[in-house]
C-alpha cells in the first residue's frame, strides 16, 4: 500500500506568536496534548492530524525550519530498508509515541527532511 500524508507539524520558535496566528488566519482550533507548549490541530482537514510545537533539532545541528510532513505507512522496518536501499539516510531511528505510533525521520537523496511512522491502529479512524 502506498504512504499516505498523514500529518503535518508546524515547527514554531515562538508557540504562543504562531498560535495566535494560525487561529486568526485560518480558524484552525489548538489543544495542548503531551509536552509544554505542544498542540493538535483540530480542524485543519480530515484523514490526517496536525500539531504546533518548538522548532527542534531532528538531526545535531539541524533544525526543522518549515512545516514538517509525516508519511504513514504500514511496515516501518520495511521503509527504512527502502529508504537506505535507494541512498536516503535514517537521521532519527525509530522513536516510540504511546498511543500514536512509532515514528523515523530521514533524509531524502534531495536533503528533504521526511518523517515515516507506522501508526497504532484506530489513530485516524
Amino acid at each position: 500500500m502506498p504512504a499516505r500524508f498523514r500529518h503535518f507539524a508546524i515547527n514554531a520558535d515562538d508557540v504562543p506568536r504562531a498560535k495566535s496566528f494560525y487561529e486568526a488566519v485560518f480558524g484552525w482550533r489548538f489543544e495542548p496534548w503531551g509536552p509544554p507548549d505542544f498542540y493538535q490541530v483540530k480542524n485543519a482537514g480530515d484523514g490526517f492530524g496536525g500539531a504546533l510545537q518548538h522548532r527542534r533539532e531532528i538531526k545535531p545541528g539541524v533544525k526543522m525550519a518549515g512545516y514538517e510532513a509525516t508519511l504513514g505507512v504500514e511496515d516501518l522496518k520495511a521503509t527504512i530498508a527502502a529508504v537506505e536501499a535507494r541512498g536516503g539516510k535514517i537521521v532519527m531511528p525509530p522513536y516510540r509515541i504511546d498511543g500514536v505510533g512509532e515514528l523515523i525521520y530521514f533524509e531524502d537523496t534531495e536533503g528533504n527532511l521526511v518523517g515515516a511512522m507506522q501508526y497504532e491502529p484506530g489513530v485516524f479512524d
